[in-house]
């Protein structure tokens, strides 16, 4: 289709979605908002407990069906028409119009779908270069489809973060705290989750005893109801309130499942009427592409109570909305406000994942004097833990420009270099400072004067990852935005990554341990240097890793030659997602990559040991697959159960990546670092590999890993009189049949002879620190 008949195209799809979104305007105005509500959520809840009770086999016959999307998209609709509207004096409920009602927004929704496509298809450069027009494309379609992907049992905790920076201005303003008013989120979030369930549950509670106390009289329930009732006014009270929750939309009612104040709730509500954009005369008039009310205030005022009527905006509109009120109830506050803010956001990272972070050096506010500008700059957060830096460059604001991406698509893209380029810019900026020198200095300012509070070697670092932190979800961006032109790996292998402090909560919760959160966020950093491959949020990459481990080899397969310009994986958060329905999600385990038990124990004693390289160790372990995983869980058996005749017994597992080798040591016997040195060289001259990772692990009298040691041993670069004994060892290991050594641990000389190094002599296992701050500690 040429460029002319896609505008013509565009115009015609504009002006149908106009029309349709009028009558909807019209039919909506005309009923009573509590009936209408009741209907609607009525079939929400119908069709989530049709597919709950249905099988994998039926719901793959049935084929998709977005139904419960449909309805989410319609309440929306509802929430705009009652905010922009004040309705007449007469209302009547009409399920045929409720019908129409449903068929229109299914229309509306594919005609905003078709003009995403025939409006973008002309761009041919914009920020994101070549991939501009595909990306418009996608930020029209999600802004129309998208609705709320988050996790409604964790609104409370991702509030009470936020908001705890204010405490003591909520309080002033509004009587609450952030505590209490998370709390009054998550009630707002679980009354529309489980409020139908509850509703019912509290019906038939109210049923059973109208019916226990008609057999006590001996009499039809319809005989004695009226004296049930009479006797009974509280429980007839809680089934009226929970008739009015399934039938009239009384879940969304948020001054009744909350106790958060009226003030607070009517800063977050539109009054009827209030609203006068939307539907305003221009092009785009009450269709998708205008910013829907919703998104800027996610409750209603219905009469005297304030209603959520759509589900999913609560989290980001209510955020931006409560903050956005504060200030305008306490405007002094502001210079207060966005340094506590800055301080929230900058802390974050290390924060949530301070489990994942353990004994980890963070250095925040950290500056240093730019060496190709001479000037002073300074970035937010740096950890250091073992061989992984982290940096982290936060942005306190609001992730997610609320204008319509039809309307403005520039200002979306804005929103990109405000929030991803610039801490981009910043990052790399860093990484070009330490890359500047073998080993540079850091400063902290304190009293307007730069004082040195450490140094680092790049080095020392086996992955650095430039990470850009916001507030809210930035979803899709924040995967996207790989694809702009500036943004490249840094130093030409570290690619930028962007995450939300609204992610950090989920992947907390998954990878538990600071091996699984390394690693992790190992896979995680080489797919985002993967172009035109594309998962839509972080869930999706979690939910990838869980399930494929390294999918970014995946990714590159699928890519390679050519044969793709671009990839999308879809629906691979779906483990994720499932992990947190039911009443019960808390207790239940989250989903974890498989091990076999016995790795499982070795991974368990390196994270307990912890000594330098241990976060090395176990990537390469959790590099391996399955097959690989358990060919290494029976050499670990069968050699640890041969520990009874010999103090130690080692092994190389050779593969695609570095060379692991493995020395299993008697928890009685000292270890005698010079033979497991000279065996771990002899390795990897075997498999002609520069470096190798080593574990020394120790075991006691019952079999069980007391310890795990990580340390690295690197080739010999030349032969000589005093190695020789290490290269005809390699000779031996490289014989077939001898890649996976396991040789006669009786040559050995008996460990408990080797003379233990004093506390600063330099480790015997080669790492260069002294003993003390090594494998003696």
């Amino acid at each position: 289709m040429d460029e002319k008949k896609r505008k013509e195209l565009a115009a015609s799809l504009l002006k149908d979605m106009e029309a349709t979104a009028a009558r909807m305007r019209k039919l909506i105005v005309a009923m009573p908002p509590h009936d209408l509500l009741g209907y609607i959520y009525a079939q929400y809840i119908l069709k989530a407990m049709a597919g709950q009770s249905a099988t994998e086999e039926q719901r793959e016959a049935d084929g998709p069906d977005d139904l419960i999307d449909q309805n989410q998209f319609l309440l929306e609709y509802v929430h705009a028409v009652l905010a922009s509207d004040v309705s007449p004096e007469e209302l009547t409920f009409d399920e045929a119009q409720c019908a129409e009602l449903f068929e229109l927004s299914r229309k509306l929704r594919e005609q905003a779908m078709f003009y995403a496509m025939a409006s973008s298809a002309d761009t041919k450069s914009g920020l994101f270069g070549p991939d501009t027009a595909d990306i418009e494309f996608r930020a029209k379609s999600n802004w129309v489809l998208l609705r709320g992907n988050r996790y409604q049992v964790l609104e409370g905790e991702f509030y009470s973060y936020v908001l705890a920076p204010h405490d003591d201005v909520l309080r002033e303003v509004y009587g609450y705290g952030a505590a209490d008013i998370a709390e009054g989120f998550q009630a707002m979030a679980n009354a529309s989750r489980s409020g139908h369930a509850d509703a019912i549950g509290e019906i038939m509670r109210q049923f059973e005893a109208a019916q226990a106390f008609a057999a006590t009289c001996d009499k039809p329930l319809e005989d004695v109801m009226e004296t049930w009732v009479a006797a009974n006014a509280e429980k007839s009270k809680a089934a009226g309130l929970a008739f009015d929750d399934m039938f009239r939309g009384g879940t969304a009612n948020v001054s009744r499942h909350t106790t958060l104040p009226p003030e607070l709730l009517a800063d977050l509500a539109y009054r009827r009427g209030e609203e006068t954009e939307f539907f305003a005369a221009g092009d785009f008039a009450g269709t998708p592409y205008r910013t829907l009310p919703a998104r800027k205030k996610p409750l209603i005022q219905l009469g005297s109570d304030y209603y959520a009527i759509d589900p999913c905006f609560t989290r980001d509109a209510g955020y931006r909305a409560l903050l956005y009120n504060l200030l305008q109830r306490k405007p002094d506050y502001k210079k207060t406000f966005e340094e506590r803010q800055k301080s929230m956001s900058e802390s974050a990272f290390a924060d949530i994942l301070s489990d994942q972070l353990p004994g980890a050096t963070v250095y925040q506010e950290v500056y240093y004097k730019d060496p190709a500008t001479k000037q002073w700059s300074e970035n937010d957060t740096l950890i250091l833990i073992d061989d992984v830096l982290f940096l982290v460059e936060a942005k306190a604001g609001a992730a997610a420009t609320i204008a319509s991406p039809a309307l403005d698509f520039g200002r979306h893209a804005q929103s990109v270099q405000d929030l991803v380029v610039k801490a981009y810019n910043q990052c790399e900026r860093f990484f070009n400072y330490l890359n500047s020198a073998e080993e540079v200095p850091l400063y902290h300012r304190v009293g307007g004067k730069y004082k040195e509070c450490g140094r680092v070697r790049r080095s020392e670092y086996r992955m650095m990852m430039p990470i850009g932190l916001t507030v809210e979800s930035f979803s899709p961006f924040s995967t996207y935005c790989k694809e702009l032109p500036q943004i490249k790996p840094l130093l030409g292998k570290h690619a930028f990554m962007s995450i939300s402090i609204d992610d950090l909560f989920v992947l907390k919760r998954f990878l538990s341990t600071p091996g699984s959160f390394a690693h992790y966020m190992e896979v995680r950093q080489a797919v985002a240097g993967i172009r035109h491959a594309h998962l839509f949020d972080e869930f999706d990459h979690l939910g990838a890793y869980l399930t494929k481990n390294r999918f970014d080899h995946d990714i590159a397969d699928q890519l390679r030659g050519g044969k793709a310009s671009m990839l999308i994986w879809d629906g691979m958060s779906d483990i994720v997602d499932k992990s947190f329905e039911g009443e019960d999600w808390e207790s239940k385990p989250f989903p974890s990559q498989e091990f076999p038990a016995e790795v499982l124990k070795l991974l368990v004693a390196i994270d307990a040991t912890r000594t330098r390289g241990w976060l090395s160790a176990e990537s390469h372990i959790r590099n391996l697959g399955e097959e690989g995983r358990t060919n290494l869980a029976k050499v670990l058996t069968d050699l640890r159960q041969s520990l009874k005749q010999h103090p130690a017994r080692y092994f190389t597992l050779a593969g695609d990546d570095e060379p692991l080798f493995v020395w299993l040591q008697r928890h009685d016997q000292k270890i005698d670092w010079t033979s497991v040195n000279d065996k771990a060289s002899a390795a990897a001259l075997a498999v002609r590999a520069s470096n190798v990772i080593g574990v020394v692990a120790e075991v006691n009298a019952e079999g069980a890993f007391v310890g795990a040691h990580a340390f690295a041993a690197r080739k010999p670069s030349a032969r000589t009189a005093d190695n020789s004994h290490i290269y005809e060892d390699a000779a031996r290991m490289a014989q077939p049949t001898r890649m996976v050594n396991l040789n006669d641990s009786k040559k050995l000389a008996p460990a408990a002879k080797a003379q233990k190094p004093g506390r600063n002599d330099p480790c015997p296992c080669g790492s260069g620190a002294k003993y003390k701050k090594c494998h003696g500690r």
